[in-house]
């Protein structure tokens, strides 16, 4: 059994979908949810899923502390699900090519520091995108460009705000977050 350790920051819808779609999976389990807010909502939906979660200060995602606990729980994947730290160099060579973020943007674009949430939706309105999209990549040491494990897209509508872009977005990593992890899990 594949053990998935999830790092998000922020309310945990994506966690709890990656979570539901592995509890009675043969392959992976989701054994722990790991981050750095401590009044993210991801820790009430970690709870009540009955998973394991941890808040670790940002100094503890740089000074190893982070590697230490991903090592003890022998974990397999590490899935960014709206995680808004860097992931220091070294756990990233540790982890190699077992490290992956979602993007909510067709990557190259709308991607790097700052370009997260809401800012990225905003900036596709803007830029008055046709479409907009996921992106699923290997995390490296540089923001948002780690190679390109799956992209899918969605049409924007000209009357669309961000709010509705995100929406869009939104329901194109639930449907295709888990199963890509999924797919992955066989090779790592």
């Amino acid at each position: 059994m594949k053990k998935i350790v999830v790092l998000a920051s922020g309310s945990g819808t994506n966690a709890e979908n990656i979570v539901r779609y592995f509890e009675e999976s043969d392959l992976a389990k989701v054994v722990a949810i790991i981050t750095n807010n401590p009044q993210a909502g991801v820790l009430d939906k970690a709870r009540k899923l009955g998973v394991q979660a941890t808040v670790l200060t940002n100094s503890q995602i740089e000074d190893g502390t982070l590697q230490g606990k991903l090592e003890n729980l022998r974990c397999d994947l590490v899935v960014l699900a709206g995680f808004l730290r860097k992931i220091p160099a070294e756990l990233i060579q540790a982890f190699e090519k077992r490290i992956i973020n979602i993007h909510p943007a067709l990557l190259p674009d709308y991607g790097g520091p700052g370009m997260y949430g809401k800012y990225v939706h905003q900036a596709v309105v803007e830029n008055e995108e046709e479409v907009s999209g996921i992106t699923i990549h290997y995390v490296d040491e540089n923001y948002d460009e780690g190679e390109i494990i799956f992209q899918e897209e969605v049409e924007i509508d000209y009357e669309d705000s961000w709010e509705d872009v995100e929406y869009k977005v939104r329901e194109l990593e639930y449907r295709h977050y888990p199963s890509v992890i999924e797919y992955l899990l066989p090779n790592i």
